[in-house]
């Protein structure tokens, strides 16, 4: 990969680190669907302009992916943080996915992988088992179970859009964000009585968190990542992503404060490099290595 584009994922990642970072400061203020909802209402001013309206027979699928990510996963995945009392433990679960998406393209899709992957598969979800016994966590258990449930609404909307075809990134992103306002608010009013009308007197540090999710995170992140995606395999940059969660660990100790205790270091490293293996075993499946033979599953 050339320079430049490695400088590119950097950024990617430096700027999806700093989302969890910015997301918690907000988050102290507002709750997490209305965040979220503020957040899919700029991208869908910004993106409105430029939407194409997506093929016949694809509005379903559509739907559905809008729901699983921008509703479910971005909703409790915000929520998940609010009530964190660390950025470094929610930044690794939300890892999970990964894993997640594999297990999910098995079932649904019928994708097979060998004893390698689903070892690692193993490996990761033994984690954050392994995560879940660091005082910190074991403070906001819950904190953990909405995190791992907003992770397997990310893979099953990952799996789901491999066949969302004839949009574009900006037209997938700018609709789903589209879709996903109602449901958010509607969410918010809810389980968040209250939030709503007291919008008026937030700070600015809420609005500097939604500006930084919905411009930096979402149009600036995934926009060079959309570019990086053309000239890439895909399965050649996900491991590169892992920075992500690393970056996010290193500004949750540096700013926010967290002090990771023996089962979150431990942990952590279980779930991300059982994501690497995944990704590299992906990789060599892309570029047709020639692997030792795996016994299906």
């Amino acid at each position: 990969m050339p320079i430049r584009d490695l400088l590119l994922i950097l950024v990617v990642c430096l700027v999806w680190a700093g989302n969890f970072l910015a997301s918690a400061y907000a988050l102290e203020e507002v709750p997490a669907f209305e965040f979220t909802a503020l957040r899919m209402v700029i991208l869908a001013l910004v993106l409105a302009p430029f939407l194409k309206a997506p093929p016949k027979g694809q509005w379903r699928r559509l739907l559905a992916v809008a729901l699983c990510n921008n509703v479910f996963h971005f909703g409790l995945s915000f929520w998940a943080l609010k009530l964190a009392g660390d950025l470094s433990s929610v930044a690794i679960v939300a890892q999970s996915y990964v894993p997640m998406a594999s297990l999910l393209a098995w079932a649904v899709l019928g994708e097979r992988f060998g004893w390698r992957t689903g070892s690692a598969i193993a490996v990761s979800f033994t984690g954050v088992l392994v995560i879940g016994f660091d005082p910190t966590v074991m403070q906001q258990p819950a904190s953990l179970l909405l995190m791992l449930v907003s992770a397997g609404f990310l893979a099953l909307g990952t799996v789901l859009m491999r066949r969302l075809v004839g949009l574009n990134m900006v037209s997938q992103q700018g609709w789903s964000s589209i879709i996903a306002v109602g449901p958010l608010v509607a969410l918010s009013l809810l389980f968040e009585p209250g939030a709503l009308a007291a919008l008026p007197e937030a700070s600015w540090v809420v609005w500097a968190g939604v500006l930084y999710s919905a411009v930096f995170s979402s149009l600036l992140g995934h926009g060079l990542y959309y570019v990086l995606v053309q000239r890439h395999e895909i399965a050649q940059l996900t491991p590169w992503l892992l920075l992500t969660p690393v970056l996010a660990v290193i500004l949750g100790i540096v700013v926010w404060g967290d002090q990771p205790g023996p089962q979150l270091w431990v942990g952590g490293v279980m779930v991300l490099g059982g994501v690497l293996i995944i990704a590299l075993r992906a990789l060599a499946r892309s570029r047709s290595l020639p692997v030792p033979p795996t016994r299906e599953i």
